[in-house]
């Protein structure tokens, strides 16, 4: 598994690990990563579970049995949990199923081994303790340090044990999720090993747990190609996807947009019927998601893009917005806020996780009061009444604040130095 011919051998090798390539934001991130460090001259390669994409940086299953039963393994890992009563369809990965990627990983010999988005299935917390070191682990979501969910919903259970619980209605102290919990309390001290988290909120929440509270926590942004996601202008862009031009236009995209509770649908579908009266005929935009049916469908004429996997034409969706709106309830960073913000078009969220690290309010975006439909109604009127200069104004700092942020070479430069210092301290630990 070797990177292309090229790079430079005074920077550190990488192996990045990732559930998917492109599937999802969480391997969005990963590999925008490992295309930033191959970008800055440094040697990177990708091991992942499921291979959608054409990189040849990128390794995954060698054969057609392989990639079928890749597939099965999220489910097999989760079958512990379908004994509770809540278990089945919940996002929760427990985290046991062995996987042969330890041995691929040892014959590699990458100088840094950097996890990402490894849950369903593909590598156990027993595995994540046999991978050799220097380790680093970026963290897309609590999983590494919940008993299985990936956002606790504010449960706060992961900070002295887990259980019973309320993702999986147990009722007991010691069960699933508790045991989990104690494997990777137990498991993952190890002095080679690092967390990095793109947000201060994230880095708090897993400092405040007992599995990685007396680990090396840092912070450093996702990355983003300024040159892909840029603004278009907005009569060009809502030519290009036939939108009219007379028309407030409304954006919301998330991975499973209208599925996923926890991105808040429903609390957009809530502010957008206080706005269909009060402004001239408002059109949603939803990147993500087909049309939902019954209660779901919205109060106002809506455009409905499905899943967008042209990174350009995500772009020109962006720039086709007076305004993007992100109503999730939990959130470490999200891609589709630093997306829409580099594509200079002001963004509306709740005052939540990692939200306030993007959204400086009033200044390139708001933020209205945690999960209240009403203040996240006011504040997209606010954003959508606001005089043309005044709302242009506010993307162009979006896109400043991206810039100085997320910039694919700054971020690369920042993982690049933190591999040294763990290359040179790892060294020093053998030596003693």
């Amino acid at each position: 598994m070797n990177a292309r011919t090229g790079s430079d051998e005074s920077l550190p090798r990488s192996l990045l690990l990732s559930f998917s390539d492109i599937r999802g934001g969480a391997a969005r991130a990963a590999q925008r990563l490992h295309d930033a460090l191959r970008r800055a001259g440094a040697s990177s390669t990708m091991l992942v579970q499921v291979k959608d994409g054409h990189d040849p940086d990128v390794v995954g299953p060698a054969t057609s049995v392989g990639r079928r039963w890749v597939r099965l393994r999220p489910y097999v890992d989760f079958a512990p949990a379908r004994v509770f009563r809540r278990g089945a369809g919940v996002p929760y990965s427990v985290g046991w199923l062995p996987s042969a990627y330890v041995g691929k990983v040892r014959s590699s010999r990458p100088d840094v081994v950097h996890l990402h988005w490894v849950a369903g299935g593909m590598l156990s917390i027993g595995d994540v303790a046999r991978l050799p070191g220097p380790l680093v682990w970026t963290l897309h979501d609590m999983w590494a340090f919940t008993g299985g969910c990936h956002y606790d919903g504010g449960c706060g259970r992961f900070v002295d044990g887990c259980g019973p619980c309320p993702v999986l209605g147990s009722t007991g102290r010691r069960e699933l999720s508790h045991w989990s919990w104690s494997r990777k309390t137990r498991l993952l001290q190890r002095d080679d090993l690092t967390i990095v988290t793109p947000s201060r909120w994230l880095a708090a929440q897993a400092a405040k747990s007992s599995a990685m509270s007396q680990l090396d926590i840092r912070v450093i942004p996702n990355a983003i190609d300024l040159d892909v996601f840029r603004p278009f202008g907005r009569a060009a862009a809502r030519a290009v996807l036939g939108l009219p031009l007379d028309r407030p236009i409304v954006m919301f995209a998330a991975m499973n947009a209208t599925g996923d509770a926890r991105k808040g649908f429903r609390h957009l579908r809530d502010a957008l019927h206080q706005l269909a009266g009060a402004h001239k005929r408002p059109l949603a935009l939803i990147a993500g998601a087909e049309a939902p049916t019954g209660t779901d469908r919205l109060p106002l004429d809506a455009r409905y893009l499905g899943t967008i996997a042209d990174e350009e034409m995500l772009a020109v969706a962006y720039s086709a917005a007076d305004v993007f709106v992100a109503p999730s309830e939990q959130e470490n960073l999200s891609n589709a806020v630093v997306e829409a913000m580099a594509c200079g078009t002001p963004c509306v969220a709740f005052r939540v996780g990692g939200m306030e690290d993007l959204v400086d309010h009033r200044e390139n975006g708001l933020l209205a009061r945690p999960l209240s439909a009403e203040d996240l109604a006011s504040c997209i009127a606010e954003v959508l009444d606001a005089a043309g200069d005044v709302r242009m104004a506010m993307g162009i700092r979006a896109r400043e604040k991206i810039a100085g942020m997320c910039e694919q070479q700054a971020v690369a430069r920042q993982h690049l130095a933190l591999y040294g210092e763990m290359i040179e301290r790892h060294a020093a630990a053998g030596v003693r």
